[in-house]
C-alpha cells in the first residue's frame, strides 16, 4: 500500500507574503521529518502500524508528542512517536533537540527539487541518518517520500500567470559521497487572484539558458498557457529563452538584482544613501512619482556615477 506525506493538498498553492513563503518551506521540513520519524519508529519495531505482526511482540506504538524545533524561518511542530517500553530514540530528530539543523533543512528542500535521482534522494536520507542506520530503513523512507514528491512535482497548474519570478538560492547537497554546493532553482507566480503559488523548484549544476528552457517547457506542459511578465536575473539569453517558450511575455529584471547591479558601481560610503535614493523609485505609488524619483535620482547621482545611474 502506497503511502503519502500528510501535506494539505493546496498548501503550496498560494502566497500572500514572505511570511506565507517561509510557511511554505517550513510544511515541507514539518512533513518530512514527520514521515521520517514514522518510519524510524516502524523499523524500531519490526512492524508496521496495525500489522498483526505485533500482536503480542512485547512492545507497541503508544501515540507521539509534540515537538517544537526552531529552524532558520521559524519554529516548527513535529509529531515524535512513543513505543510503551520506552525505547526509542529517533535520530532524525534526537530527543531533547531544539533545533533543525540547517543540513537536514537544506536536505529536504533538495527532495522537493526536480532533477534529483532517486539515487540523489537516498543519499540525502543517508545524510541526515548518517552511519547510524542501515540500509533498509534508508530505502523504505526513500519509497515512501518519492510518491509524494513525484505529485508535488508534476502538479497541475494555472493557465495564466501574471508575474512570474524565476531565481536559485544555493544549498549543500551530498553527491557521490561528497557535500557539494548546488543551486535550488525556484520558480514563483503571481495568479490572476493576486496570490502566490511556487511553481516548482529544479537543481542544476549551473544556471543557462537552455536550462531554463527546460524549465519553462516543463511549466507548459503542466497547464501554463502564458504569462504576462517574467522577473529574472541578467543573465544572457534569458529574454530569447523565454519568448521561445511564451513569445508575448514581457521580461524585465529583478528589482533586487537591478539594485544589486547598481551598487556595484558605487563607493562603500555612499551605497546606504544611494540605495535609499533607489527605494524612492522603486517604491513610489504612481507612475508619474517614479518618473519623478527617478529624475531626482539621475540629477543627485549622475555626476558622481553615471554608469549606475545608467543602469
Amino acid at each position: 500500500m502506497k503511502k503519502k506525506l500528510n501535506i494539505p493538498r493546496d498548501f503550496w498553492k498560494e502566497f500572500k507574503d514572505r511570511k506565507d513563503f517561509d510557511e511554505f518551506f517550513n510544511e515541507l521540513f514539518k512533513e518530512g521529518i514527520n514521515q521520517m520519524l514514522k518510519v524510524e519508529m516502524t523499523d524500531h519495531l519490526g512492524y508496521e502500524k496495525h500489522s498483526k505482526e505485533g500482536d503480542n511482540s512485547g512492545n507497541s506504538r503508544n501515540g507521539d508528542y509534540q515537538e517544537t524545533i526552531k529552524t532558520h524561518l521559524g519554529e516548527i511542530t513535529v509529531n515524535v512517536p512513543r513505543d510503551r517500553n520506552g525505547e526509542f530514540y529517533p535520530k532524525a530528530v534526537p530527543k531533547h533537540q531544539s533545533r533543525l539543523s540547517d543540513e537536514i533543512a537544506e536536505v529536504i528542500i533538495g527532495l522537493y527539487s526536480r532533477g534529483m535521482s532517486t539515487t540523489d534522494i537516498q543519499e540525502q536520507i543517508e545524510q541526515i541518518f548518517g552511519v547510524q542506520v542501515d540500509s533498509t530503513i534508508v530505502s523504505n523512507i526513500t519509497n515512501i517520500m518519492l510518491d509524494v514528491i513525484k505529485e508535488w512535482q508534476h502538479r497541475p497548474l494555472e493557465e495564466v500567470y501574471f508575474v512570474v519570478w524565476m531565481d536559485g538560492i544555493s544549498v549543500k547537497i551530498r553527491q557521490n559521497g561528497k557535500v557539494i554546493n548546488k543551486t535550488i532553482y525556484l520558480v514563483i507566480g503571481l495568479t490572476q487572484e493576486d496570490r502566490k503559488q511556487v511553481l516548482g523548484m529544479w537543481v542544476s549544476e549551473n544556471e543557462s539558458a537552455s536550462f531554463w528552457i527546460s524549465v519553462l517547457t516543463d511549466l507548459k506542459a503542466r497547464g501554463v498557457k502564458d504569462i504576462l511578465i517574467a522577473s529574472t536575473d541578467n543573465l544572457a539569453g534569458f529574454t530569447e529563452a523565454i519568448k521561445s517558450v511564451f513569445p508575448l511575455a514581457v521580461t524585465q529584471i529583478c528589482i533586487v538584482h537591478q539594485v544589486r547591479n547598481s551598487l556595484r558601481y558605487v563607493v562603500w560610503k555612499e551605497k546606504k544613501e544611494f540605495t535609499a535614493d533607489m527605494k524612492e523609485i522603486y517604491h513610489a505609488a504612481t507612475l508619474d512619482a517614479a518618473e519623478m524619483a527617478l529624475d531626482n535620482f539621475e540629477k543627485k547621482w549622475i555626476h558622481k556615477h553615471a554608469y549606475a545611474v545608467k543602469s
